[in-house]
């Protein structure tokens, strides 16, 4: 059974939670793009940030997945720290 991480309710089966979409940068949403964005996705390996729902709640938030091995790195709510760029180290 896989396990996530929902920021407000903790651990819960994957069963639990609807897949939104990856998180694009806010100026991305613009019209002469969207058509492209919906469509024309890309399909990167590695590590990508995207949107999910915990149905029972309704929580929405932000997921740092590793696509090549389909690992759950982190879940954060947006607006958190977590949200916020890190330095480079």
């Amino acid at each position: 059974m896989k396990i996530m991480t929902c920021p407000v309710n903790g651990p819960r089966n994957i069963s639990e939670f609807q897949w939104l979409g990856p998180v694009h940068a806010e100026d991305e949403a613009r019209d002469e793009t969207l058509v492209e964005r919906l469509f024309l996705a890309p399909n990167p390996m590695g590590v990508l940030r995207e949107w999910w729902r915990h149905t029972p709640s309704n929580t929405v938030f932000i997921a740092e997945r590793n696509l090549i091995s389909d690992e759950i790195l982190r879940t954060w709510l947006k607006g958190s720290d977590a949200d916020k760029p890190t330095s480079a180290a």
